[in-house]
Order: structure tokens, then C-alpha cells, then sequence
């Protein structure tokens, strides 16, 4: 570890804490009040949308509704991408004639980007269309970004509202949210984002590849495509994928540490500004501040350990004349370092975002087990696009529910009781993630047709399987490469697995969202238990911890600890 290593870390936090606000308070006034910029340019579009999509959108829908019109929304764009994918060599933009991508791949690639998880079980540059780039996943990168944004915003104004008693119990309107975050915050940004990495050095052109001699008189074809236009709304929408088989750790993706830094700042934009329109639109700034600051000691904790567990040496090669002392750089980026590939491992697996400038499979076991570790979280440390908000407030209301069992009261929430009805929500959500990781990771490490994609045994070759699981009920995307997961089996049962994490966990946050929507508010007493201070932050982090550690323990102590201790004494997988 490095001074100048922790001075990047620390330049990288400043940067998103001194843009939170400003993204919260922009993201607030597109979604909850009238005054949009913008809107003489963007308004036109978007009624002119809403006309030809046949949708209302300035009526006001139930948790029922709202969820429907998730469901149905993301069902046919699902359905559009696999059909572009299958359809692939019938279709323009491919100079290379790749042909139709086989069923399992496509619908395992359509769940993946419809869910924003983006995991990718193919080589992108040898396998896609630029068609298919753009129209079939780059396309995704927007609708399913914006899907859990609203989401989320959904989930916010259930437990915010007032609503009067006989009035409708409405969480507003899934298409009004969905084209005012695709218009006015995905689409601005990402333009902006892929100039910025355009100009310094990432590729975008729609040329054939071209073949060149090597200095060994071999020849090479290298591949190119529209990869900045992707490249910005993948990180923006922590969508993670990528254009390459190399994904960020390729040069024509992120050329530079600066462009490096340019897609860690995307990534962590959103979900960061989020927790400040959420204290908005609670009345109370402070609400959005503890959820930021229970993400962010959560977040430091896995980048101090990462760095540490990736600036030592590997203890097999102590014995080889080797100069360890920049630490592990095996599956590294020169030009990034230890540091950077560090703090871009944990940014990206807290934030739901399945891009890698490095190889997780090529880290230490401590170090590939804090990646692993945040996703199987629940993607709360900042998170997905939206995803991460609404997972965090599930775990408030757990908390708040442990804190009134604590003082011997009905707990409550910004002036709203938590009853039965809520707690058997919060409880589905929270037991969902761990059935959907758990029971295929062992069925799969036992069954032939799941071993055989391994190129590592023992106790790697389980955290490779364990982590494949968790990347994909955790809509992550990202992955230990020692896995082939190309296969009829991961394919169809990972497929599963994303389109499970996502919307059956969406099910329970709108329930709870339409729930906490129709209840009154009552006014504060000395028996309420504050919500916004120190205190709370402390028992909320405590209960993440807790709860990930009694779910996961004994997984991870089979896979990454053991493996760990099995190091240090020269053994290796």
C-alpha cells in the first residue's frame, strides 16, 4: 500500500461526495416537482412517446399497477433482445457475419441485460453484431437502468407520502418515470460521458476489423465497434458487461487511469445522489445522509481490506527470486495498479456493476472474497441504479423493527407504524437472495454437468461456482473467469437465477412500498426511535453485517478462508 495508492482512493470519495447532493436535488426535481430543465427540448419527445406507446402517464397507479407495468415492460424488451440476438445474422451493422447467437446464450444474454446484471458467458467482439451491441444490449443498458430507478422512486414515495385517508394509495406512474429518468438523467449523462472518453482514447467506429502483421510476420485482426457510446451508459446505469471479452481492463474500453477514474465516477453517481433525493423527499436531508454514510463505512471497509489483501505478496513465490514488493499483480493492469484495480473491484461489486479492470479470479482468496462478499450483501453498498436504494431501506425497516423490539414498542418509520404485514415483506425479501444463490450453488458443485466447467478445484473451484450464483441473483455480472459458464446448464439455470433476483425481490419493495403508502403518520414521541443520527447508523450497519454474515459464513469459510489458510502454507488450486 501506497500514499499515492490512498491518495487516488481519497480523490475518488471527495469527488462522489461533493457531487451527491447536486445529483439528489436533480434527480428530485425531474421525478417529483415540474420544473425540469430541459423540458422544451425533451417534452415534445416524450408526450410524442407516450402517444405512440398508448400509455397515460399522468395517471397515478397502485403497487399492483406499478408492478405490472414493470413486469410486462421488461417481459417484451426481453423478449425484443432475444429475438434481435437469435436473428443476428439477418440483421445490418455486422461486418464480421457472426451468426445467430444459439438459444441458450440468447436467453441467458436477454435475462442478463434485461435485468441489469450483464453477465456475459461469451467473447463480445467474437460473438456480437454491432447491431446487436447497440439495439439488443446497449438499448438495455438504458431501459433497465431506468427500471430500477423507478423502482425505487416508487419505493421512496410509499414510505414518504401522506396520503389522506380516503384517497387512493398510488406510488405514481411507471411511464412517467421511466421516460422522465431516461430522458433527463441517463441519456444527458451518458452523452456527456462517452465524449469525455472518446477524447481520451476510447474507440467508436462501425468499421470491419482490419487484419495487421505482426512483428513476427503473423497476422492479427483486431477488433473495434462502437465501444465509448456502451461503454458510458454501462457505467452510468452500473449496468458492467462489456464490449470486449477484457471488458474495462481492455485499452480501447478505458485507455487510461483517467478514463479509469471517469467510469468509477459513473458508476457511483446515481446510486450515491439517490440517497440525497430520498432525504428530500422525506422532508429530512438527514434520512438521505445516514443511508450514505452506512453505505459508505460499508464500502470502506471493503476497499481497506482489498488493497491490504492485494499489496502483499504471494506467499508461493517467496521462495523465487522475485520482487513481490508491488504485490499481487497477477490479472492486473499495469497502467492501473494495485490500487485502482482494488478500488474498482469493490466499487464495482457494491454497486451492482458487472465491469472488471482486473481479475477477480487471479486475487488473493482474502481479496476475491470482498467482491464476493458484496454482492452477497444484497447489493446495498450503493448498489444498482435504484436497486441499491430500495435494498437498503429494507434493511432500515429491519432495523427499526429489532430497534422496537429493543424498547418494547410498535417500531415506526418517518410517522408510520410497521405492523405484520410488513414485516412478512421485509422478511421474503431478505430470504429470497440466499435460496437463489445457496441451493444452485450446491447443486451445481455436486452435479457432473456443473464440476465440468471448472478449470480450479477445491476450494477455488466453489468460490468460482459460489460466485457465479451470487453475481447473478445479485444482478452483478461480474465473475471468477476460472468458470466456463457457456454451458446449457449455467446458461438457463444463471438465466433463471437474474430474472429471479431481480423481480422477485421487486415484488415485495412495491408491496411494501403500496403498504406503508395507505398508512397514516403520527406524530413523534419520546418513545420514537430516531432514525437520522449516528446511532442508527451504527445498528444499521450492524444489521447488514449480521445478516450477511449468519447467511453466508459457512459458504464463504468453504471457499475463500479456507483457501486462504490452505496459502500461507504453499498450497494452491
Amino acid at each position: 500500500m501506497t500514499i499515492l495508492g490512498w491518495l487516488q482512493i481519497i480523490i475518488f470519495c471527495l469527488a462522489i461526495l461533493a457531487l451527491t447532493k447536486p445529483m439528489g436535488v436533480y434527480i428530485f426535481n425531474i421525478l417529483e416537482t415540474p420544473h425540469k430543465p430541459m423540458s422544451v427540448v425533451i417534452e415534445p419527445i416524450k408526450t410524442l412517446t407516450e402517444k405512440l406507446a398508448g400509455v397515460d402517464s399522468k395517471q397515478e397507479q397502485t403497487w399492483v399497477e406499478y408492478a405490472l407495468s414493470v413486469m410486462y415492460f421488461s417481459m417484451i424488451t426481453c423478449v425484443v433482445t432475444y429475438v434481435i440476438l437469435r436473428l443476428q445474422d439477418l440483421l445490418p451493422l455486422n461486418p464480421q457475419k457472426f451468426s445467430g447467437v444459439p438459444s441458450a446464450l440468447a436467453f441467458n444474454t436477454s435475462s442478463s441485460f434485461t435485468t441489469n446484471t450483464n453477465w456475459q458467458a461469451y467473447t463480445g467482439e467474437s460473438t456480437m453484431s454491432y447491431f446487436s451491441q447497440m439495439a439488443g444490449l446497449a438499448w438495455h443498458n438504458f431501459l433497465s437502468a431506468a427500471v430500477g430507478i423507478a423502482v425505487a422512486i416508487a419505493c421512496a414515495r410509499g414510505f414518504t407520502r401522506k396520503i389522506p385517508k380516503d384517497a387512493p394509495k398510488t406510488i405514481g406512474n411507471f411511464w412517467a418515470d421511466l421516460m422522465n429518468i431516461t430522458l433527463y438523467v441517463l441519456i444527458p449523462i451518458s452523452i456527456i460521458g462517452a465524449l469525455v472518453l472518446v477524447s481520451n482514447g476510447a474507440i467508436q467506429n462501425f468499421s470491419p476489423y482490419p487484419e495487421i502483421r505482426t512483428m513476427e510476420n503473423a497476422t492479427q485482426t483486431i477488433p473495434l465497434g462502437p465501444v465509448a457510446s456502451q461503454e458510458s451508459i454501462k457505467q452510468l446505469g452500473t449496468n458492467g458487461g462489456g464490449f470486449f471479452n477484457a471488458n474495462a481492463a481492455h485499452p480501447y474500453e478505458s485507455p487510461t487511469p483517467f478514463t479509469n477514474f471517469v467510469s468509477m465516477f459513473l458508476i457511483f453517481l446515481i446510486p450515491a445522489g439517490l440517497t440525497y433525493t430520498y432525504g428530500l423527499m422525506a422532508k429530512n436531508s438527514k434520512q438521505g445522509w445516514v443511508l450514505l454514510i452506512a453505505m459508505s463505512i460499508l464500502f470502506g471497509m471493503g476497499v481497506v481490506t482489498v488493497y491490504w489483501a492485494e499489496s502483499k505478496p504471494n506467499p508461493v513465490l517467496n521462495s523465487l527470486p522475485l520482487n513481490q514488493t508491488a504485490g499481487n499483480l497477477e490479472g492486473k493492469e499495469m497502467r492501473f495498479g494495485v490500487a485502482n484495480s482494488a478500488l474498482y473491484s469493490v466499487v464495482t461489486t457494491d454497486a451492482s456493476c458487472g465491469a472488471v479492470n482486473s481479475m477477480h479470479d487471479s486475487f488473493s482468496p482474502l481479496g476475491g472474497m470482498v467482491p464476493l462478499l458484496n454482492i452477497a450483501l444484497g447489493e446495498i453498498i450503493f448498489g444498482g441504479v435504484g436497486s441499491g436504494l430500495y435494498g437498503m431501506l429494507i434493511f432500515v425497516m429491519l432495523s427499526v423493527f429489532i430497534a422496537g423490539l429493543m424498547v418494547g414498542r410498535t417500531p415506526e418509520y418517518l410517522g408510520k407504524k410497521i405492523e405484520v404485514k410488513e414485516m412478512k415483506l421485509v422478511t421474503l425479501y431478505i430470504l429470497i437472495f440466499p435460496i437463489l444463490i445457496l441451493l444452485p450453488s450446491a447443486w451445481s458443485s455436486i452435479a457432473t454437468y456443473g464440476q465440468s466447467s471448472l478449470n480450479n478445484g477445491g476450494p477455488h473451484g466453489l468460490s468460482e461456482i459460489l460466485y457465479a450464483f451470487t453475481s447473478a441473483s445479485g444482478n452483478n455480472g461480474s465473475a471468477f473467469a476460472g468458470l466456463n459458464a457457456n454451458t446449457d446448464w449455467y446458461n438457463y439455470s444463471l438465466g433463471a437465477c437474474m430474472l429471479f433476483g431481480r423481480f422477485w425481490m421487486m415484488l415485495p419493495v412495491l408491496a411494501l412500498a403500496g403498504s406503508m403508502a395507505g398508512k397514516k403518520t403520527v406524530p413523534e414521541s419520546l418513545g420514537t426511535f430516531p432514525t437520522d443520527n449516528l446511532t442508527f447508523v451504527f445498528l444499521l450497519v450492524s444489521i447488514i453485517l449480521i445478516v450477511g454474515a449468519l447467511t453466508f459464513f459457512p459458504a464463504l469459510c468453504l471457499g475463500p478462508i479456507v483457501e486462504h489458510f490452505l496459502l500461507l502454507k504453499g498450497k494452491v488450486f
